[in-house]
């Protein structure tokens, strides 16, 4: 998984994808990935409608395929959607057919022209051909929340220690990361909405 120090490198070798929007001044683009789940994703958006905040959700096709009332939900309340393929699988890992198949497979439930990669793992390959259908987006900032070895703390100084104007900010709607979650969303939404922020959605 690209992290902090490689992103801009990664960048630089895929132009054609999504890592951050540095000309949008007092905007922080706050997204999830791996949702939607019934343990998880209504706590979430409690959350964010407490801070009237909007945010994108990068979701895996079966959870959406079993919890559509989330899904829908997460649309009624002006969220953005997109493709994290259909059971969270590795571009590494797969042959570029059953790739491609899983993707398409989850977009029969996310209707969305955005897609990011599990991982952030994707072949130039497979890049070159799903850029024509899809708005890849990646990130600037990784919060690490899905790892159990650190800290909520750790997650915290993680964002706002390494966030610009413009950043696309990466948690995670899942139980493994539901701890670090927990403690850090809420301190990174009051820090962004003290400094008057703008919580904007990635189109």
């Amino acid at each position: 998984m690209f992290n902090f120090k490689t992103a801009n490198i990664a960048e630089k070798i895929m132009p054609t994808t999504t890592w951050s929007y540095p000309d949008r001044t007092k905007e922080i683009f706050l997204t999830f990935d791996d949702g939607p789940v019934p343990e998880t994703t209504p706590w979430l958006l409690d959350l964010l409608k407490q801070y009237n905040a909007k945010a994108t959700f990068f979701l895996i096709g079966k959870n959406v395929e079993k919890n559509q009332y989330l899904y829908q939900r997460i649309l009624d309340e002006g969220h953005q959607v997109g493709n994290h393929t259909y059971s969270h699988v590795s571009g590494w890992k797969l042959g570029f057919n059953k790739y491609i198949e899983d993707i398409q497979l989850g977009n029969r439930f996310i209707k969305s022209h955005l897609f990011r990669p599990p991982y952030g793992k994707i072949t130039p390959v497979q890049l070159k051909y799903l850029k024509k259908q899809f708005n890849i987006v990646f990130w600037d900032v990784l919060s690490y929340d899905f790892n159990r070895k650190i800290s909520g703390e750790r997650c915290l100084v993680n964002v706002l220690s390494k966030y610009k104007d413009g950043s696309i900010i990466v948690f995670h709607d899942s139980m493994k990361a539901f701890k670090n979650l927990e403690y850090a969303l809420p301190l990174v939404l009051d820090h962004f909405k003290n400094l008057e922020y703008k919580f904007a959605t990635i189109k």
